[in-house]
């Protein structure tokens, strides 16, 4: 984290959000707005991971005593004496942490995901250990948890007719890779139209977002490169880093400052002992980044690339289809050129209802891909329906269809979003993110209310996603909500409702409308953005 040293006797005590900005630039406004919790939450938050972790301790000298059963995995008696494959240690947190809220995680649903879902009753005779089905339903609980944006993961007969008809023609099933017999004339079809789509020269498909990064990031960069990667980047592009074998420096989240000062350092310095230029400079970044619902300040940083010869890998998972007024993207929100951008990625997982992702950019690059990345040369290629999905998604968001129903659901989710956000500020939660972010985080904190949280709302027939250490700082446990265009003004209001009940009766609404003193630092520019 970046601390300024007037602030350092706050250090220990202070819950901060560093994506606390508001940036008047040429393009319209980049708004990431938090505030910070009372001193006190932040205590309390040391002290009861504190209390949980005495006890654990206490637990495990039960177990190892033979007082209380070690449910978990153990090295046989005949092989202490080996290479441990379990580490004890290492398992502390999930053993004695994880398993007091595991049934907050992995629900059944048992319907379709779309703004409401049906979730399978489970209960546990173990303290979470293991769960058993009851045979009863929750039914008609709405779901504030999926990636379901603009409500393509629907089943209407009149939209899905065209991917009942492509499951005729091609069927289920490709069984071979695009370089051998699994190039379908369906899946150029899908690559022509996401390049029309995004507005750049070319793009290909992948059957897997999460590998469209990790196994492409390798094919683009290698030893004797350089990789300046957002801190808060998704694990998908931390793997692509690391698989890639080039150097990985990273920089604090959203701070030009901190970019700035790294490239400068690389072109100054050059690759370490031997100080010859690096082959390449990749800036990494994400649309929207999922777990903080703050969006990326691209114009910075396309002004900072061109400045330094750098070039740009944006990651568009949670932004495309959600952002902008034609749900192109980031880089139509602010008025970007997107051939500006070296490498646009993204996936079809979200807005889009199915499975997959993209890369798109100049030709050269995705025939480059083509024939480089593992992902393009080994995996199986995308289902025909599933492509079929994609493309009828996309031709309604474009309005090729002969429809306005596309941009119909983008301005509906831009309205849900902004009401919702709007709403939670006004009750005093303390939420995270950006006001044209469909993703919302709401700030709980303690340990303790992250289990009392979801499992109140799920009583309340609400589906909410927690989140905790180690996908977010120990500190700054969370609820994280979707907004999507299929959610009804009737269900936001019972959401909220629910939520102003609850917040009063577990006490979460911390927010002092306090904004943080930490904004200052993002306010700062020592680089003239090219006009």
């Amino acid at each position: 984290r970046h601390w300024p040293r007037s602030h350092s006797s706050r250090i220990l005590f202070s819950i901060p959000k560093i994506d606390s900005v508001n940036v008047a630039t040429d393009w319209g406004p980049i708004h990431n707005s938090s505030f910070e919790a009372p001193m006190c939450v932040a205590v309390l938050t040391y002290m009861g991971y504190g209390i949980v972790i005495l006890f654990g301790y206490f637990r495990d000298f039960l177990r190892a005593v033979g007082l209380e059963k070690c449910h978990q995995a153990q090295e046989r008696e005949e092989q202490k004496d080996f290479v441990p494959l379990y580490q004890d240690f290492e398992n502390f947190y999930k053993r004695n942490l994880y398993m007091r809220v595991r049934d907050n995680w992995n629900r059944p649903i048992c319907s379709l995901p779309g703004p409401v879902f049906d979730i399978m009753e489970r209960v546990s005779d173990d303290y979470n250990w293991t769960f058993r089905l009851t045979g009863k339903t929750v039914e008609n609980v709405i779901n504030m948890g999926s990636y379901n944006y603009l409500g393509f993961a629907e089943n209407n007969v009149d939209f899905m007719k065209t991917v009942a008809d492509e499951t005729r023609q091609y069927g289920v099933g490709v069984c071979s890779t695009r370089q051998e017999l699994g190039n379908f004339s369906i899946h150029e079809k899908l690559e022509r139209l996401v390049a029309e789509f995004l507005g750049v020269e070319s793009a290909m498909a992948f059957g897997m977002g999460f590998a469209t990064n990790s196994m492409n990031i390798p094919a683009l960069v290698g030893k004797g490169c350089l990789i300046l990667s957002d801190e808060l980047n998704h694990t998908s592009l931390i793997l692509g880093a690391k698989l890639s074998g080039a150097t990985i420096r990273v920089f604090k989240h959203n701070n030009m400052q901190s970019l700035e000062k790294l490239l400068k350092e690389a072109i100054c310095s050059g690759q370490p002992r031997t100080h010859r230029a690096w082959k390449k400079i990749l800036i990494m970044v994400e649309g929207i980044y999922s777990m903080e619902g703050s969006l990326v300040r691209l114009p910075e940083i396309l002004a900072l690339k061109k400045k330094y010869k750098a070039y740009l890998f944006l990651d568009e998972a949670h932004s495309i289809g959600a952002v902008g007024p034609t749900g192109r993207g980031v880089t139509e929100h602010f008025g970007m050129d997107p051939n500006e951008v070296d490498v646009l990625m993204g996936t079809f997982t979200k807005s889009f209802g199915a499975t997959g992702g993209y890369i798109a950019g100049k030709k050269e690059l995705v025939d480059y891909l083509r024939s480089h990345s593992h992902s393009a040369v080994y995996a199986t290629a995308m289902s025909p329906p599933v492509v079929e999905q994609i493309i009828r998604a996309i031709k309604c968001i474009m309005g090729v269809d002969g429809t306005t129903e596309g941009q119909r659901r983008v301005r509906q989710l831009s309205e849900n979003m902004r009401y919702f956000r709007s709403r939670l500020k006004e009750m005093g939660f303390i939420i995270y993110g950006n006001q044209d972010s469909p993703v919302i985080p709401l700030l709980l904190y303690l340990p303790g209310k992250v289990g009392a949280f979801s499992r109140a709302m799920l009583k309340r027939k609400i589906g909410v996603v927690v989140v905790g250490f180690p996908a977010t700082p120990i500190t700054e446990a969370r609820a994280r909500f979707c907004v999507s265009a299929a959610h009804t003004r009737e269900m936001l209001d019972k959401v909220l409702q629910s939520l102003d009940e609850l917040g009063d009766h577990i006490r979460v609404k911390f927010s002092c409308h306090r904004p943080s003193h930490r904004q200052e630092l993002y306010n700062e520019t020592d680089f003239e953005l090219d006009s």
